[in-house]
């Protein structure tokens, strides 16, 4: 047991990410059940809808599960009243303030965890007073910190800064990048582009088939005018990066990107013309498997390389 399993009750420190479009109930109930941390993630979802996904993943666990929510999500305060009612009690918030919701959701009796991309905001986590931090390197997909800081940067750099449960996310997807995590200062990893491509996610077979296809190059961080996003390059970021060349104001890209692009790739399997948002560790995912399965390779890869490390002697 160490502190990310002891806060969270679970077996393995093992946290799916709550990706938009792919992680509803299935993905993270079958997570839950193979011992990690299932996350729910709100982002793509009405209040009605995730509170349709909360109470079937209730049904489908009896282990803990959580919720992600990005705190600049234009319904925001509905969302917190359906976690409330529903009596969730791990919520991941991101992408805004810390500071808006913590207490209110601790006082309800929530574990609050927030993600950050750099120590700046690590330090207003610790102000807020949240229960642990997920320090998300630029390796990540989808929306991503501006400053392009690599995992294996910023988890040392976290870590010598806070003394908080720290959850490392960003290129991790083996058990061999967990240990690598951990050695750094982690207690724990939160993996998203490996669940992404398993068969409970709720991503579109058309996306999870090009996941398969990354090679290594295959995503591009794109989009860093409004908000830095990682992608498989496609005819979309081929019309963005275009668009960039000329000079193209945020406007001009805010009207190529539209509204409803991620849930055209991701969700509806447009993979030419919508967003396809995955991390750089996609190139060496190669196969669609249950998501008991892959907790449980993980898992024994990281013990089996743990004890090649421990073999190690200079």
């Amino acid at each position: 047991m160490n502190r990310i399993t002891e806060l969270f009750k679970i077996k393995y420190p093992i946290i799916q990410g709550g990706m938009i479009w792919c992680s509803g109930w299935e993905l993270a109930s079958a997570v839950s059940n193979a011992g990690g941390l299932g996350l729910i993630g709100s982002g793509s979802m009405y209040p009605d809808v995730l509170k349709h996904h909360i109470q079937k993943c209730k049904k489908a666990t009896d282990n803990p599960f959580g919720v992600n929510l990005p705190l600049l999500y234009p319904q925001i305060d509905s969302h917190v009243n359906v976690l409330l009612e529903e009596k969730v009690k791990i919520v991941f918030t991101s992408a805004g303030n810390p500071k808006n919701y913590t207490r209110h959701l601790q006082a309800n009796g929530v574990t609050v965890v927030h993600v950050v991309a750099n120590e700046k905001f690590a330090l207003k986590c610790i102000e807020a007073g949240v229960d642990a931090i997920v320090a998300e390197g630029f390796e990540a997909g989808g929306h991503n910190g501006a400053e392009e800081t690599t995992t294996m940067t910023l988890i040392p750099q976290i870590r010598k800064a806070v003394d908080i449960p720290l959850i490392a996310a960003g290129g991790i997807g083996t058990g061999s990048t967990m240990l690598a995590a951990m050695a750094l200062g982690a207690d724990g990893v939160q993996i998203g582009s490996r669940f992404a491509a398993s068969v409970e996610s709720s991503g579109h077979t058309n996306f999870k088939n090009e996941i398969l296809k990354a090679k290594d190059g295959s995503t591009k961080l794109t989009l860093k005018q409004l908000v830095a996003v990682r992608l498989i390059k496609n005819k979309f970021v081929e019309r963005v990066e275009a668009a960039e060349r000329m000079g193209a104001s945020k406007d001009e890209l805010q009207d190529i990107l539209g509204r409803g692009r991620a849930k055209l790739g991701m969700f509806e399997g447009n993979v030419d013309e919508g967003e396809l948002e995955i991390g750089q560790i996609s190139s060496i995912i190669d196969e669609i498997k249950p998501a008991a399965d892959i907790v449980k390779n993980i898992i024994t890869e990281f013990n089996l390389s743990a004890e090649k490390i421990g073999a190690l002697k200079f």
